[in-house]
C-alpha cells in the first residue's frame, strides 16, 4: 500500500504481526525509534559488574572529544568541590543514597542544559 506521499507502508495486518513479532504493541511499532530501543536495552542488561568495567569518559569521547581533553584544561578540583556539595546537600535533604544523589544531580543538569539549549 502507498500513501499520499508515494511512500510504501504496511497495511494494518502487517502492522499487526510485525508488532506480534516483535513484541510491541501497534502504538510503540507506529512511533518505534531503534536507536531509543538499543539504549534501553543495553541499559536493562548492564549490571553493576559490567558498569564497573565501562570507562564511560572514552566510550563518550570516540562521540565527544571534549571528554578526551578537557582534564588537561580544567580545574576539575575546584568544580568537583562544589559537585561534591551538592552531592551530599541532596543526600542529606531528601535521604537519597549516594548513587540517587548522583543520578538525581545528573538529571538536574542535563535538564538545565537543555533548557539553555532551547532559549
Amino acid at each position: 500500500m502507498h500513501n499520499e506521499r508515494g511512500e510504501t507502508v504496511p497495511d494494518i495486518c502487517q502492522a499487526k504481526n510485525l508488532a506480534k513479532l516483535y513484541h510491541l504493541s501497534l502504538d510503540e511499532l507506529i512511533e518505534f525509534d531503534v536507536d531509543l530501543k538499543e539504549i534501553e536495552q543495553v541499559i536493562k542488561n548492564t549490571d553493576e559488574e559490567k558498569e564497573k568495567k565501562i570507562d564511560w569518559t572514552n566510550a563518550w569521547s570516540k562521540k565527544y572529544p571534549v571528554l578526551a581533553k578537557y582534564q588537561k584544561q580544567v580545574k576539575i578540583e575546584e568544580y568537583a568541590s562544589k559537585i561534591r556539595e551538592m552531592l551530599n546537600k541532596l543526600q542529606q535533604e531528601n535521604d537519597f543514597n549516594t548513587l540517587d544523589s548522583m543520578l538525581v544531580l545528573k538529571d538536574i543538569l542535563y535538564h538545565e542544559w537543555k533548557n539553555n539549549q532551547s532559549r
